[in-house]
């Protein structure tokens, strides 16, 4: 029986696998063209798995011999001089699976003794290759293991020169060199030399445009729900749930996987029905973002490890800035490359889906809790929950309205930034619907109108747009993006929060065409 599977690679004959038919031909046309490419993308992305799936595709045909390389776990001594790496090197690729298999790994060893710099190394490639009928294509995983190192950037230079030569027919090099890891070869430089003028730079200037999407459509994931339907026999309405699963995921791969495991090890197997419902869906989403896993630790390894992506991502969460997808700012890149954000449509930047919103939003909490911030909180919700288990959002708004009142009015207003009055109401608003529901900032709505929060208590859904009071016709215009959003969602009631310097106006309350308006 097959499991769905969210560590390491997949197999195929044991786990159930999104069908990347697409991915891997478009993949393999570069490959053909004789590109030289890195495919960057973050971490628990089905990189190791593509590539494995490359390198099988690559060894159906009479074309092509892929040669598989890993810079995991290979130490230090690699990296301690240019003989070490390139002795090294000719002995990884001797000892290389596919290598082995086809005879070859002694055209390799023949050449480590005569080996002493990059020079000598070029000169074995060429040597080696030029009595190999096949074209050879190097894949390298995990290259950022070695992005500690300059002797790295002197072997992708090495690489740069041949290919260069080749298509000059001066040389002979391999076909294609594909890279794998999370950094691409400029964030790899700047790593290792961040002082310098001339860190963009690249050794790597050759390498052709990856722009091949990763994620997951939700064509995509209905494929390997068919499979999973197909072995099991669990009636399933693929399209609905794999819809679902995208809503939340928006097609990172392993949020998919992780999702389609908890619903099918966690929850179906204590019931007689074991079909799924997007209520299992949300379900699985409420038991995964509690977790620590590998991919949300290294989330928060990133953004306690830099200052500007801390900043940048909460400011992102808080809704207080609107920032273009410009990769030539360094903080929106490296924040991109980690996988934090994504372009949204009209070229402004979203978090990657509603799963990292609330956990990031979860984590800003949790850091404000530990620093002088204001913050008003409690720790039950059974004030705010009707008997018919419904969630009173009037009573939530009102009692947050109360409970800045109470805390503040002797203070001067001015003094409280708007960062501190939207992490005031998340702090307010997220032990009410822990367990229970979910907060997102929606990145889009209609025509890129944004909204701040959205809240998914059960089956309901509640929108609140937060607002600093400049004046009347901007008060406007926030009704106005807001009553679009309740349309496009059969929302009859929305609500606004607003920040008011206005004492006349603070801590009043009213229904404004369907919008209750909440001032503090």
């Amino acid at each position: 029986m097959k499991n769905f599977h969210v560590t390491g690679n997949c197999v195929p004959k044991e786990n159930y696998m999104v069908d990347t038919s697409d991915k891997i031909n478009k993949i393999l046309e570069m490959i053909r063209k004789g590109s030289y490419f890195t495919i960057n993308r973050p971490r628990q992305y089905g990189k190791t798995t593509t590539l494995d799936l490359l390198n099988k595709a690559l060894l159906r045909t009479d074309e092509y011999l892929p040669v598989m390389l890993s810079f995991e776990g290979v130490g230090t001594t690699l990296f301690s001089s240019h003989e070490d790496f390139s002795k090294t090197i000719l002995r990884f690729i001797a000892r290389e699976y596919n290598i082995k298999n086809s005879g070859l790994s002694e055209l390799f060893v023949s050449k480590i003794d005569e080996v002493n710099n990059f020079n000598d190394l070029s000169d074995a490639i060429t040597e080696i290759l030029e009595q190999i009928p096949k074209k050879i294509v190097l894949l390298i995983d995990e290259v950022d293991r070695a992005s500690s190192y300059d002797i790295f950037l002197n072997f992708l230079g090495l690489l740069r020169n041949k290919y260069l030569a080749a298509r000059a027919e001066r040389d002979t090099t391999f076909h294609s060199v594909v890279l794998v890891g999370v950094h691409d070869i400029k964030t790899l430089k700047q790593k290792i030399r961040p002082e310098e003028e001339s860190q963009y730079n690249s050794p790597w200037n050759i390498a052709a445009d990856f722009v091949v999407d990763m994620s997951f459509s939700v064509v995509e994931i209905s494929t390997m729900l068919s499979d999973y339907v197909a072995e099991t026999g669990n009636e399933i309405d693929v399209n609905t749930i794999s819809e679902r699963l995208h809503f939340w995921s928006n097609g990172y791969p392993f949020l998919v996987s992780r999702l389609c495991k908890i619903i099918d090890e966690y929850i179906i197997p204590n019931r007689k029905n074991k079909g799924w419902s997007v209520a299992d869906v949300d379900e699985a989403v409420r038991q995964l973002l509690p977790e620590s896993n590998a991919l949300f630790d290294t989330m928060a390894k990133n953004l306690e490890s830099n200052k500007e992506i801390f900043g940048f991502i909460e400011s992102v969460i808080l809704g207080l800035s609107e920032y273009a997808f410009e990769l030539s700012n360094p903080v929106v890149n490296i924040s991109h490359m980690h996988g934090f954000i994504i372009k949204k449509n009209g070229g402004g930047i979203k978090i990657h889906n509603r799963i990292f919103e609330d956990k990031l939003m979860s984590y800003f909490i949790s850091k404000s809790k530990t620093t002088n911030n204001p913050t008003i909180t409690h720790s039950s919700n059974f004030l705010y929950v009707k008997p018919d288990g419904r969630l009173d959002f009037d009573l939530v708004m009102s009692k947050f309205q109360q409970a800045v009142k109470e805390n503040y009015v002797k203070r001067q207003f001015d003094k409280y930034l708007e960062i501190d009055l939207r992490l005031m109401f998340m702090m307010f608003l997220k032990p009410i619907i822990n367990g229970f529901g979910f907060c997102f900032k929606e990145a889009q709505i209609g025509e890129e109108k944004r909204l701040d929060v959205v809240v998914v208590f059960k089956d309901e859904k509640f929108v609140v747009e937060l607002k600093m009071w400049y004046n009347e016709q901007y008060h406007e215009q926030g009704k106005g993006q807001l009553k679009k959003y309740m349309e496009l969602e059969n929302i009859n009631k929305g609500y606004m929060l607003i920040f008011c310097k206005d004492r006349d106006r603070a801590y009043n309350s009213c229904d404004e065409d369907g919008i209750m308006m909440y001032f503090v």
